[in-house]
This record gives C-alpha cells, sequence and structure tokens, in this order.
C-alpha cells in the first residue's frame, strides 16, 4: 500500500501554477504531431507535414471545447440547465473523453472538407495518433490525484487523500495500460498494413469502448451521479456502448466493402 503525495504542480512561478495534467496534455499532443508525421513522410501518403500540424492543433480544440462541453452537458446536466454560463467556467476544470471525441469528429468533418478528404479518411488517419494523449492523460489523473478507483485490498491499493484513508486501485494507471499502451500497440500495428476504409476508426471505437467498459468496474464512479442501473452501470459505460456498437458495424461494414473493392480490382 502506498500513500499518494504527488504535488500536482510542477512549477510555481509566483501567482502562475503550471500542473502536470496540462503538462501531460502538451506532451500527449507533440507525441501525436511526431508519430503524424513520420506516418505522412511515407511513400504514398496522401498527407503532408502541414497538414499534420493543422490537424494536431484543431484536434486540440475539439478535445478542450468537446471535452469541457461533455463534462458538463453529461456529467452535470442539472448544474447546466440552472447555470447555462457555468459551461463557460473552465477555471473550475472537469473534461469528458467522450465529449472530446464527439468534439474531434466534428472538428475532423469541417478540415476533411476544407481538404477534400472524407470523414473516415481523417479518422482512420489520426485513430493511432490518440492512445499516446489519452495515456498521458491519464498519468496526469495519477499525479492529480484525482478519478481514483474504488476500495481494494488489494497489495498495490494506493491511498488517495482526497478520498479518504482507505486504499483503492490505481484505476487511472488501468487505463494508462489499457487505452494508452495497448490500444497504441494495436493499431499501430493495424493500420501500418492497407486497410479497408473505415476498418481503423472501427477497432479504435471497439477496444476503447471494451477497455473504459472494463475498467470502470473498479473506477469510483462520480459521486453526484453513482450507478445509473443494476448497481454497476455507471456512466462512463453507458457512453461507451454506442462506441462498441458502432464500432463492431465498422469493422463489419469495411470488411464487405473491402470484399466488394477486390473483387472489382
Amino acid at each position: 500500500m502506498w500513500v499518494h503525495d504527488i504535488d500536482p504542480i510542477a512549477v510555481a512561478l509566483g501567482p502562475l501554477k503550471i500542473h502536470w495534467y496540462g503538462l501531460m496534455y502538451l506532451v500527449g499532443f507533440a507525441a501525436a504531431w511526431w508519430l503524424g508525421v513520420r506516418r505522412a513522410r511515407r511513400a504514398g501518403s496522401g498527407w503532408s507535414e502541414e497538414q499534420i500540424s493543422d490537424i494536431i492543433f484543431w484536434g486540440a480544440m475539439g478535445v478542450v471545447l468537446g471535452g469541457r462541453a461533455g463534462y458538463v452537458i453529461f456529467y452535470n446536466f442539472d448544474k447546466f440547465i440552472s447555470d447555462p454560463l457555468w459551461l463557460f467556467a473552465v477555471w473550475e476544470g472537469g473534461m469528458s473523453f467522450h465529449g472530446g471525441l464527439l468534439g474531434v469528429i466534428v472538428v475532423m468533418y469541417l478540415f476533411g472538407r476544407q481538404h477534400k478528404k472524407t470523414l473516415f479518411q481523417m479518422t482512420d488517419f489520426i485513430a493511432p495518433l490518440i492512445p499516446v494523449g489519452l495515456g498521458a492523460g491519464r498519468i496526469g489523473n495519477f499525479i492529480g490525484g484525482e478519478l481514483w478507483g474504488r476500495v481494494t485490498d488489494q497489495p498495490w491499493g494506493v491511498v488517495f487523500p482526497r478520498a479518504g484513508n482507505l486504499p483503492r486501485h490505481p484505476s487511472q494507471l488501468y487505463e494508462f495500460v489499457l487505452e494508452g499502451v495497448v490500444l497504441f500497440v494495436l493499431l499501430w500495428w493495424f493500420s501500418s498494413k492497407p486497410r479497408p476504409r473505415m476498418a481503423v476508426s472501427g477497432l479504435f471505437l471497439l477496444l476503447y469502448g471494451v477497455f473504459r467498459s472494463m475498467v470502470e468496474f473498479v473506477r469510483e464512479p462520480d459521486e453526484h451521479i453513482m450507478f445509473l442501473a443494476f448497481d454497476w452501470l455507471t456512466m462512463g459505460q453507458l457512453l461507451s456502448l454506442p462506441m462498441i456498437i458502432v464500432g463492431v458495424f465498422l469493422l463489419l461494414w469495411s470488411k464487405k466493402q473491402g470484399s466488394v473493392e477486390a473483387v472489382a480490382r
């Protein structure tokens, strides 16, 4: 058992405080840019380094704006209804992956229209880049001592002082391994060979949805929401279910489309 005592502030210069969580965001975006540039340099990639820089910038906007909107609407809808302007109180914190995902999809659709690329051309390219940012973000969650897991008697349990004196699952690290490392390795390998359109996007949605749903069984649900049904269904699992369904559909549809294209050639 270990007591979490990591200072969430990385740098403090007078009134200016830089948190590790914010730095992890920068690490994630920088890593995504570097990986994207590597792929763009491949012969016949159809992408330029300038486009990658633009994608990362606008993708970051989608993550931040969509993530904030998702947190407010999905997890604090009652508060939003009573005080709509709270949506813009970004200094209070609060981000949602599922909201960020929707924000990125909207941005990629608009970016693709401008550059004459379809939505799935965009998402198939960026999907393998996303897990690096997800993993960095989960490390930031752990350093910040937030989004902890449920109480456990396992020897690797961590005491998060803000959650009480009982050891808990370090669910942030579970998500780092699954959503960051494992998801990246599988998507990078899968996308390293030509695949039918939508296949990479579908695999990302399916795997993330499954991994997130698994971790939710040991992650402490939001106190003001708790369980939505059956004494175990959390908001994270409910929001991940459409990802799993759409992911399976895209994989099956891409396989069908790939077969049709193969016959046509």
